[in-house]
C-alpha cells in the first residue's frame, strides 16, 4: 500500500509537471537590431626615427613605422574605451610636496585600417582609421543588441 501510494505521487507529480511544462516550452528567434549610423574614429601615432635603438638606419626607420602604429592604435583605443586618469598629491607643511599623474589605457581595436604611413622630419607618422560599419559586421554574428524576431510555442 505504502509502495502504491508512492507510485500515484510519483505519477500525480509528473502529471502536474508535463502540464506546467507545455506552458513553457518556446523558441524564441533572435535577429541583431542594426543601429542608424556608423561613427568613423582616425588616429594619428608618432614616433622619432634617430631615437629608435639601432646602430642601422634602415632597421631605425622600421622600428619607428611599427612604433608610430603601436602609437595610433593607442589613441584607437583611448577614444574607444576611455582613458584611466591616477592621481597622488603629497602635501608637507601645507605646501604640495609631490603630485603625480598616471594614464593608462586598455582595449582591443579589431578592424582598424592603416590610413597612411609617412615620414616627417626625424619621426614617423601612422594614421589609422576605425570605421565602425566594419567592427559591427565582424560582431554582429555575437552581437548583444538583439530584438526578438518570433516566439513559437509548443
Amino acid at each position: 500500500m505504502k509502495i502504491l501510494r508512492n507510485y500515484i505521487g510519483v505519477f500525480l507529480s509528473a502529471i502536474v509537471l508535463s502540464a506546467c511544462s507545455s506552458v513553457f516550452d518556446k523558441h524564441v528567434e533572435w535577429q541583431a537590431v542594426k543601429p542608424e549610423s556608423f561613427p568613423v574614429l582616425t588616429a594619428i601615432g608618432q614616433a622619432p626615427i634617430s631615437l629608435q635603438k639601432s646602430k642601422h638606419k634602415t632597421q631605425r626607420m622600421l622600428m619607428a613605422i611599427n612604433a608610430s602604429k603601436i602609437a595610433a592604435y593607442a589613441e584607437l583605443a583611448e577614444q574607444v574605451y576611455g582613458q584611466s586618469i591616477d592621481g597622488k598629491t603629497t602635501i608637507s607643511n601645507l605646501v604640495i610636496d609631490n603630485q603625480t599623474l598616471k594614464a593608462s589605457v586598455q582595449g582591443i581595436i579589431r578592424g582598424a585600417k592603416v590610413v597612411k604611413s609617412y615620414p616627417v622630419g626625424d619621426s614617423y607618422t601612422t594614421e589609422l582609421s576605425l570605421d565602425f560599419k566594419d567592427v559591427y559586421e565582424m560582431y554582429s554574428v555575437s552581437s548583444n543588441r538583439q530584438e526578438i524576431k518570433n516566439i513559437s510555442y509548443y
